[in-house]
């Protein structure tokens, strides 16, 4: 259920991939010798309420890409996440699923707020002591125009036993070599009785669902509690926007999963945004989506099951 959006509008909807985008690919990797092997995934997201396809209808619309790897690193070539999208995804108690999504107030980077990039080369590194780094360049393929829609960015971190902490900037340059940036601080603390959350992102002209933000400070805070069979799910986000407009954004949201079994879980989510924009404003009213989909107004509920194989 969805509402809260222009004239006080509201939904009810039967949806695909609230809690994680449905996703169907194929993977492989072959041994190469000496260390070596390469690899390659290509990853669909197929929607089971209509059949359609998620990504604007691309074919392997969520991964396409070929690689090499061994002891020193990851080469990858082709479709794939940046690399403050992985970081979002790790420090979001919600996982940038369900009503809670972080991705309801914080972008993933430039002005189009995607979390893929197209035409990429990206090096990937976990070192043994659990530092890493992540290195990626999308080429624009403009001819003549080489910065017109060129994006890279990248990570560098620790992650170790309960501990989780990566820095991530990202660039990306519009249809005419306009930027839009974000450096993203993404940490998590796994305590045992919960796991804590905190994000910290100083944007600079990058977009949430076509809504581009000059300058902002958005702040996350959230808890993940193991309960038996399940767990629970809050977080708080604030979009401090230091634009004269000053569309200021507030997200309060809970949440349930039971896991059934390993591959089985039921859900459930609530989600509420305290805009400073009015209903229907595009350039500062943000709306509660969930992994799949926007949404229309500023609250939102979900309850379903996921299933993975």
């Amino acid at each position: 259920h969805e509402s809260g959006g222009p004239n006080g509008s509201s939904a009810n909807k039967l949806t695909s991939g609230v809690a994680s985008g449905s996703r169907l690919g194929f993977k492989g990797t072959e041994d190469l010798g000496g260390g070596l092997s390469g690899f390659y995934i290509l990853e669909m997201g197929p929607l089971a309420d209509t059949g359609g396809l998620a990504q604007g209808g691309l074919a392997f619309g969520r991964q396409a890409l070929v690689g090499l790897q061994n002891e020193w690193g990851s080469l990858l070539l082709g479709r794939q996440y940046t690399p403050v999208a992985i970081v979002q995804t790790d420090t979001d108690p919600f996982v940038t699923g369900l009503a809670g999504d972080s991705a309801n107030l914080i972008s993933a980077g430039g002005p189009g707020g995607n979390n893929r990039m197209d035409n990429t080369v990206r090096y990937s590194l976990t070192s043994p002591r659990g530092f890493t780094l992540d290195l990626a360049y999308g080429f624009g393929e403009v001819e003549n125009h080489p910065s017109y829609k060129r994006q890279y960015g990248g990570a560098v971190g620790y992650v170790a036993g309960p501990a989780y902490v990566k820095i991530g900037y990202q660039n990306v340059n519009d249809a005419q070599g306009v930027p839009g940036s974000m450096t993203f601080l993404g940490t998590r603390y796994d305590f045992g009785i919960a796991t804590a959350y905190f994000d910290y992102v100083v944007n600079k002209g990058s977009a949430v669902f076509g809504i581009v933000n000059a300058d902002s400070r958005d702040m996350l805070v959230g808890i993940g509690v193991p309960i038996g069979a399940g767990r629970l799910l809050a977080s708080y986000i604030r979009k401090d926007d230091r634009t004269p407009a000053n569309y200021d954004a507030n997200q309060l949201a809970i949440g349930y999963v039971h896991f059934l079994s390993k591959r089985t879980s039921l859900y459930t989510s609530i989600a509420r945004i305290d805009n400073n924009a009015a209903p229907g404003n595009k350039a500062g009213f943000y709306r509660v989506g969930n992994a799949t989909e926007q949404g229309l107004g500023s609250r939102g509920f979900n309850v379903g099951m996921r299933h993975a194989f």
